[in-house]
C-alpha cells in the first residue's frame, strides 16, 4: 500500500510539474509575440504556434486573450517587485529605498516593455478583489503585494525621519507616487521628440522627477533622523 502510495504522489507530482512546464512555455511565447508588434496584435492563434502546441490545449490552460494577459501580468508584477527588493537592499532610510524604487520602476519599463505594458493593462481592471479568481486573482494578489512593499516602505521613512509625519495615509501617498512615476514613464517613452527639441534627456526627467517627489515627502531635519 505505502509504495501504491508512493507512486501515486510521484505521478501526480511529475502531472504538476508538466502543467506548470507547459504554462511557462505558453507564456514566454506569449511574450515573445507581444515583443514583436505589441499586445494588440497578439492573437492565440499565434501564441499556439508559437509555443508549438494545439489551440485546444492553449485554450485549457488560458480561456481568452484577457486571462493569458493576467498570466503575464502576474510574472511583471513578481519581477518588478524583485527589482525593488534589489534596489532598496543595503538602504535603511525609507526615503532612500523610495528613491531608488523609483529608479528600479524606469529601468523596469526600459529594459522589460512588455512587461510594463501589461502591468499598465491589467490596472484597468478594477474588479472587487474579493470578486478575482484564477490568473486574474493571483496577479491582483501579486499587485497587492508590491502596494503593500510601499506601504511598508513609506511607514519606514515616516518612523526613521526621513519623511514628513504629516502626509497622510501611507496607503495614499503609495498610490500618488506611483501615478506620479508612471506619468514620468509613459511621458519619457512616447514623448520622446517633445523632450529632445527642448534639450531634455529622459536621465534628467527622472532626476528632476526623484528630486521633485523626494523634496515634496522628504523631512526637512538635515539629520534625517525624527528627534524624540
Amino acid at each position: 500500500m505505502k509504495r501504491h502510495a508512493a507512486r501515486m504522489s510521484y505521478i501526480a507530482e511529475r502531472r504538476l510539474e508538466e502543467k506548470e512546464r507547459r504554462r511557462a512555455q505558453i507564456l514566454d511565447a506569449a511574450e515573445a509575440v507581444a515583443a514583436k508588434a505589441g499586445w494588440d496584435a497578439v492573437t492565440m492563434d499565434q501564441v499556439a504556434r508559437k509555443a508549438r502546441l494545439s489551440r485546444a490545449l492553449l485554450y485549457v490552460y488560458f480561456k481568452d486573450k484577457t486571462d493569458l494577459m493576467f498570466g503575464i501580468g502576474e510574472r511583471a508584477i513578481e519581477a518588478l517587485g524583485e527589482r525593488f527588493a534589489d534596489a532598496v537592499r543595503g538602504r535603511e532610510l525609507g526615503r532612500d529605498q523610495l528613491q531608488a524604487m523609483g529608479r528600479a520602476y524606469v529601468s523596469f519599463a526600459r529594459e522589460m516593455p512588455v512587461y510594463f505594458e501589461i502591468v499598465a493593462r491589467c490596472e484597468l481592471h478594477s474588479a472587487s478583489q474579493h470578486e478575482l479568481q484564477g490568473n486574474e486573482g493571483a496577479c491582483a494578489q501579486a499587485g497587492e503585494r508590491l502596494q503593500q512593499l510601499m506601504v511598508e516602505t513609506i511607514q519606514r521613512g515616516i518612523a526613521d525621519g526621513s519623511l514628513r509625519p504629516d502626509l497622510g495615509q501611507p496607503e495614499v501617498v503609495a498610490i500618488a507616487l506611483w501615478a506620479f512615476m508612471h506619468g514620468v514613464v509613459q511621458l519619457m517613452t512616447t514623448k520622446a521628440n517633445f523632450l529632445a527639441l527642448r534639450g531634455v534627456t529622459a536621465e534628467q526627467l527622472v532626476d528632476a522627477a526623484i528630486e521633485i517627489a523626494t523634496r515634496g515627502i522628504g523631512s526637512s531635519e538635515p539629520s534625517g533622523r525624527r528627534r524624540a
